[in-house]
């Protein structure tokens, strides 16, 4: 038989009581509570056995607590049920209903696993690396196997690391605060200090951008994270501004100017990674291009004296043409770009340049002809 408290207890008013255990903390235990009992827990049992409910100053206090962390937990999804005890005794009994609370067993197939890898090879960042290394642990202890090699090949993700922007910035956007930081142009080079108000950090092309509100220029931005020259610094009050509605993928596109397409010859089975969103050029058309491709008469190139047979032609969607100049010159004898002729010229820029300093790629079987 419950024993009630003292009178000077329960006339006490809430700020005269002893403060109790943080809500979310007695939520955790009566989860806990729950999930490991027997059969089921009365609401006795709950109130002497589970920390954070013997604060209730009364029974009318434990009653209202307790109804309103079961329904707290049946609104975060946490199937509590109420079934009776047995005996000779109405008394009702509680618990978690497990097969609906566990989550089923992980069965993933090393083909899914090695995406999943592939996946987490995105956040090579000293932030998220130890979550990421720890997630892909588990999920191979689960029995899943070795990534499939075959089905990765020549596979590999060619976004950047993050760097130290992302966490001040995604801080920022959950408050609605202006952060502010010093920003190096890509068109000449010159380092400024902008204020912005951020509103959404996406990946495209092989790095990661912030969208945002320019308050000097008054007029929406993308800024690339990998110019932000200095530490991010939040300022101004939370709550600041509004986020607009606006697709990720058309702020981008204005940002970056418009689809193009390059036509480059690539080596069998090199380059996988531009293979994943080039298309090949159509047999008809391939034509077009045998003049200009060049004489595997090298043999490390893998070729003999006069054949030029051995190219896949293939047609890459790009924005940059820097960026798809960079790629291009990265593969370097294992591929030609034929046309525009700027993403042409300007990968041989970069590729006799890089020669110059002694890091060529060696015989430029690669060099287009005429």
């Amino acid at each position: 038989m419950p024993i009630d408290p003292p009178p000077s207890a329960q006339s006490a008013p809430p700020s005269a009581q002893a403060p109790g255990l943080n809500p979310a903390e007695r939520l955790l235990n009566l989860v806990i509570a729950l999930v490991n009992t027997n059969a089921a827990m009365t609401k006795q049992q709950v109130r002497t056995a589970v920390a954070g409910y013997a604060d209730a100053p009364s029974d009318e206090a434990f009653e209202r607590m307790f109804e309103r962390d079961k329904d707290m937990l049946r609104a975060l999804g946490i199937p509590v049920v109420t079934v009776g005890t047995g005996g000779h005794t109405d008394e009702l009994g509680y618990r978690i209903d497990q097969d609906a609370y566990a989550l089923p067993s992980i069965d993933l197939t090393p083909a899914e696993l090695g995406v999943l890898s592939l996946a987490a090879q995105f956040w090579q960042d000293k932030t998220l690396q130890t979550d990421i290394n720890r997630a892909m642990v588990k999920l191979r202890a689960a029995g899943a196997g070795d990534p499939s090699a075959d089905a990765l090949a020549g596979l590999a993700p060619s976004v950047r690391a993050v760097g130290d922007a992302y966490g001040p910035l995604m801080e920022a956007i959950e408050a609605r605060r202006a952060v502010t930081f010093s920003y190096r142009a890509a068109y000449n080079g010159a380092v400024l200090t902008r204020h912005v108000e951020p509103w959404r950090i996406a990946a495209r092309d092989g790095g990661w951008y912030l969208m945002c509100f320019d308050r000097d220029r008054q007029a929406p931005r993308v800024f690339r994270m990998s110019r932000i020259e200095s530490r991010v610094r939040i300022t101004g009050p939370a709550g600041a501004y509004d986020i607009p509605d606006f697709e990720t993928d058309v702020m981008l596109g204005k940002a970056h100017g418009e689809i193009r397409q390059a036509v480059v010859a690539v080596r069998p089975e090199r380059a996988g990674a531009l293979r994943a969103r080039a298309k090949p050029v159509p047999d008809g058309e391939r034509e077009a291009y045998s003049e200009r491709l060049p004489d595997l008469s090298d043999a490390s190139a893998g070729g003999r004296a006069g054949d030029q047979a051995g190219w896949d032609i293939l047609e890459v969607p790009y924005r940059s043409l820097s960026g798809m100049a960079s790629e291009a010159a990265g593969y370097g004898a294992a591929l030609v770009v034929l046309e525009p002729e700027a993403v042409r010229a300007e990968t041989l820029r970069r590729l006799t340049a890089a020669a110059a300093l002694g890091f060529g790629t060696g015989a430029q079987a690669g060099a287009p002809r005429g």
